[in-house]
């Protein structure tokens, strides 16, 4: 079954611990205009909100608009996080993940 917009954003919603009016603050938008996406059936926000909506859940609009799996959306979310971060924080996280990586074997 195939899942809608509003469906994903409630529970990516949820799962972040977040309330209608913590992602509505997060992402620019009023309580109203999310409870709206989460509600209505077919929701149709513009491609900026979406964008702002996405940011504040970690994910990529594709994900919301059901173009790729959760996990590959927060991969490419983590990405752009590091492609942000400045040369000590990068080799902090390249760090941690050699530690990690250690510990397997």
């Amino acid at each position: 079954m195939a899942t809608s917009l509003g469906e994903r954003i409630r529970a990516l919603r949820k799962k972040k611990g977040f309330t209608l009016d913590e992602l509505a603050q997060r992402s620019e938008s009023s309580k109203s205009y999310i409870w709206e996406l989460e509600n209505k059936d077919p929701p149709r926000p513009s491609g900026e909100k979406l964008a702002l909506i996405a940011a504040a859940l970690d994910v990529t609009t594709d994900y919301l608009l059901g173009a790729e799996s959760e996990d590959t959306a927060e991969d490419r979310a983590f990405f752009r996080k590091y492609q942000r971060m400045d040369d000590a924080q990068k080799s902090q996280i390249r760090q941690m993940l050699e530690i990690i990586n250690s510990k397997k074997k």
